[in-house]
């Protein structure tokens, strides 16, 4: 007949087995942060304590649920496992907090990353109209224009330009965008409006920074139009698109961010018309999350229902 002491000692050897479930939250912020010193200050600790409280997660557990790399803290297979756990721990303490009514699943934080054109036209009215529906769902979005990477700390999916080159999660083509030659009223009344490629070649060029980009599909300039040399170069679309108005040269611009602008004209279109796709990546572990899952459903119908603007024909 078990006696007190073998009572005493089976709990000792649960408390020093069994994960906490403050550890496990914990866990959760590191997850969608991808550092300690920003999950301290989600969760309202110091850094040390984080740490502390993952050392102890892991003994608990028995194996690491984080391991560093370049880009921060990622989840090992034993830390996604735990992080679902986490994840329904969450959503069971905001039902209480409800008290007591079935929650809204879409609810809670979700971070994209997404290119800055995409980010403004595409993404914001998305979730706009999603939160419309789920008040309760925070989206971070950042803007952004690289290479997609499944594994970049504390993302949820990505939205990038051209395939990327991954068999790991989910990936989809959304849609493809129009980009062309842009110049203002005003410029081409004190420069002139070129009349084929070699007239174009002779002016500057609006577009992103040669030595800064990072995606190989946005490589155009150096195909299309080789022998422009460089006058206003930047890594976000939407400074391209106001220094191109402000009259600092011709822009290869995106034509849903120009076309919106009466004082910008389309030169050569029959010449210069490039498309581009958008594709989307979701960490597999991430779609089983209904908030991800219904953020990247919105992201694809809001991408299908801007066609004609991304097209360029409307």
């Amino acid at each position: 007949m078990p006696t007190c002491a073998d009572a005493m000692c089976k709990i000792a050897h649960m408390d020093a087995t069994t994960p906490r479930a403050d550890d496990l939250l914990m866990l959760l912020a590191v997850a969608r942060t991808g550092t300690y010193s920003a999950a301290a200050q989600v969760r309202g600790v110091d850094h040390t304590t984080v740490a502390r409280r993952i050392a102890a997660l892991e003994d608990a557990l028995g194996g690491r649920v984080v391991a560093q790399s370049g880009r921060g803290w990622e989840l090992t297979a034993l830390g996604r496992h735990a992080s679902e756990t986490a994840g329904r721990i969450e959503a069971a303490l905001s039902q209480l907090a409800a008290g007591g009514e079935e929650p809204d699943p879409v609810a809670g934080v979700v971070r994209m990353s997404a290119t800055d054109g995409f980010s403004a036209f595409i993404a914001a009215p998305a979730i706009a109209r999603l939160r419309q529906r789920h008040p309760e769902l925070t989206v971070e979005i950042v803007a952004a224009q690289r290479r997609a990477a499944l594994h970049r700390p504390g993302l949820d999916l990505e939205v990038v330009v051209g395939q990327p080159q991954t068999s790991r999660g989910t990936t989809v083509e959304l849609g493809s965008y129009t980009l062309g030659m842009y110049a203002s009223r005003a410029y081409l009344a004190a420069h002139g409006s070129p009349r084929d490629m070699d007239e174009l070649q002779q002016h500057r060029l609006v577009y992103f920074v040669d030595a800064m980009l990072q995606v190989e599909a946005l490589d155009l300039p150096r195909r299309v139009v080789p022998r422009m040399r460089d006058g206003v170069t930047s890594t976000n679309v939407l400074v391209q698109v106001e220094a191109t108005r402000a009259g600092a040269g011709i822009g290869m611009l995106p034509c849903f961010a120009a076309d919106r602008h009466d004082d910008l004209v389309r030169l050569l279109p029959e010449l210069v018309t490039e498309r581009l796709p958008y594709w989307m990546i979701v960490r597999a572990d991430a779609m089983r999350i209904p908030a991800v899952a219904a953020l990247a459903d919105a992201l694809r119908e809001q991408t299908a229902r801007s066609r004609a603007m991304l097209d360029g024909v409307g």
